[in-house]
């Protein structure tokens, strides 16, 4: 059988080292709440285009690491991560198809249900958000898909991911 070989790697993990940038990177405190979740994008993305790649047990490590590095409780990225890869994944071939405002619909959809699985778990610890602007970062996330998935895209076809 032939070995395929597979391209890009070291591009794929540039795009979460800037995904993850983006996620700690100050913002001012009007802007904050309106923050995208880039690496929840990122990931989305990478499991749409390369699903055999990028799938849960990255969605799990990128959660270990935004855990770490935004000091929340160690596990609740990573479950809502893996969640949202594992439905991703699932759903990718009917995904890739759908028009890019339809795909900014599954996406705020996406995020939404990685939120849901954050707050559930915050609110089991007791810390649950005080105002509707915790689902912010859902909006601002689906608006931005077009942008996100045509850039991914692009540096995808330039370095030849595969």
């Amino acid at each position: 059988m032939a070995e395929v070989k597979k391209h890009g790697g070291r591009v794929i993990v540039l795009t979460f080292l800037a995904a993850l940038f983006l996620t700690v990177i100050p913002l001012p405190e009007l802007v904050r709440a309106f923050r995208p979740e880039w690496v929840t994008l990122v990931l989305i993305y990478w499991c749409l285009a390369l699903p055999t790649r990028v799938n849960i047990g990255i969605a799990w490590l990128m959660g270990i690491v935004v855990d770490v590095l935004t000091g929340t409780l160690l596990g609740q990225h990573a479950l809502a991560m893996a969640v949202v890869a594992f439905v991703t994944v699932k759903l990718h071939k009917q995904i890739r198809v759908y028009p890019l405002w339809q795909q900014a619909l599954s996406i705020f959809t996406l995020v939404a249900l990685g939120q849901l699985l954050v707050v559930w778990i915050k609110g089991i610890a007791g810390d649950s958000p005080q105002t509707w602007l915790y689902w912010m970062p859902s909006i601002t996330s689906g608006l931005l898909w077009p942008a996100v998935f045509i850039f991914l895209r692009d540096v995808r076809r330039k370095f030849r991911v595969a």
